[in-house]
């Protein structure tokens, strides 16, 4: 039984962060803004004095999964819509796959559910088997590609958790980092119970604007929206979500994605002349290795900041998930971790 005075619960990759580190730790792109993007932000502004309208965000957002508006659910990001579905739905019990993203199980123990773990190792890949989730699982929640291990589950995989009587939650807050999306199941209409959470934050570096939403049938987005706020996305948080649902925005996040597969198979290639295998079989932006206790503080000392794995349940002192960026900057830490890990040795 866990309880949200659990430490790391509330701990995230922006805790890492200080005066003149490299930023290694939060895994939101941070290059400039496209100007297709950067313009209706912009051109918001002079639309303060209106409460926000969401209906051509919802409804672009709907066309890019080929889904009715009445499916979807913009959210203050996709922290907020996790805060909701906690709430909304309440269960007595819930099954939470770890190690993943925290804010999930946080907001379930707030709203007073109790909340069981699945933990997948570092034996089996961190990878997924269906059959050990209980049957009487009410809710199950996951991340797909998952956080901090990016492994990415195969979409029949995470399928086959769906059920009548269930409510399965998929956080694919990274399913846009994948090329071509492989694993999603934002289109899939057919599972029951299924809610599919997705955020705009990590590749086109809006973690400050806050704008994620939910895709689910529409009794569910209903129970959703009914204890949501009013107004919780801001007018140019939906400028950001109506150009980051257009069609030139997913084929530019496509071609992102494959470059980022580029720069992520340089870091693991390094990673490895260090002598640091990386857990799994990277999927997304961020890696996830173990190294000697003390290394993640010499980083620190020597400019670069990197995530703590130990707050995430199933993890422990030692692992650190380590951010995907370019090359030059790649091996700019590889350098320093070199020294670190003679350091620490």
């Amino acid at each position: 039984m866990h309880t949200l005075s659990d430490p790391g619960l509330r701990f995230h990759g922006d805790r890492e962060l200080g005066a003149g580190l490299v930023d290694l730790a939060v895994n939101v792109r941070s290059q400039p803004h496209p100007p297709w993007l950067a313009a209706p932000i912009a051109a918001a502004l002079a639309d303060l004095a209106r409460y926000p309208d969401d209906r051509a965000a919802r409804a672009a957002v709907a066309r890019r999964h080929a889904r009715p508006p009445a499916e979807v659910l913009l959210t203050a990001g996709a922290a907020q819509a996790f805060t909701l579905i906690a709430q909304a739905l309440r269960p007595a019990r819930a099954l939470v796959v770890h190690p993943q993203f925290t804010e999930p199980e946080a907001a379930l123990l707030a709203a007073g559910t109790a909340v069981d773990h699945l933990i997948l190792d570092t034996a089996g890949g961190f990878r997924l088997d269906p059959t050990r989730v209980p049957a009487g699982a009410e809710v199950v929640l996951l991340g797909n590609p998952t956080n901090p291990t990016s492994v990415l589950h195969p979409a029949g995989v995470v399928a086959a958790l769906a059920g009548p009587g269930r409510v399965l939650v998929v956080d694919e807050a990274f399913a846009d980092t994948v090329p071509g999306e492989p694993a999603s199941l934002a289109a899939r209409r057919d599972l029951p119970g299924l809610v599919v959470v997705r955020s705009f934050t990590k590749t086109w570096g809006l973690a400050g604007l806050r704008v994620g939403y939910v895709l689910a049938a529409p009794e569910l987005i209903e129970r959703l929206a009914a204890v949501a706020p009013q107004w919780p996305v801001s007018t140019p948080a939906l400028a950001a979500a109506q150009a980051c649902a257009s069609p030139e925005a997913v084929a530019a996040e496509r071609e992102l994605a494959v470059a980022l597969a580029d720069d992520r198979a340089h870091l693991v290639a390094g990673l490895a002349g260090l002598g640091l295998a990386v857990a799994g079989t990277p999927a997304s932006s961020f890696v996830l290795v173990r190294a000697p206790v003390g290394v993640r503080q010499r980083l620190r000392a020597l400019g670069f900041a990197v995530r703590r794995g130990e707050t995430f349940p199933g993890l422990g002192a030692g692992w650190l998930r380590i951010a995907v960026r370019d090359t030059a900057t790649t091996d700019a830490f590889l350098v320093a971790l070199a020294t670190a890990l003679k350091e620490t040795a």
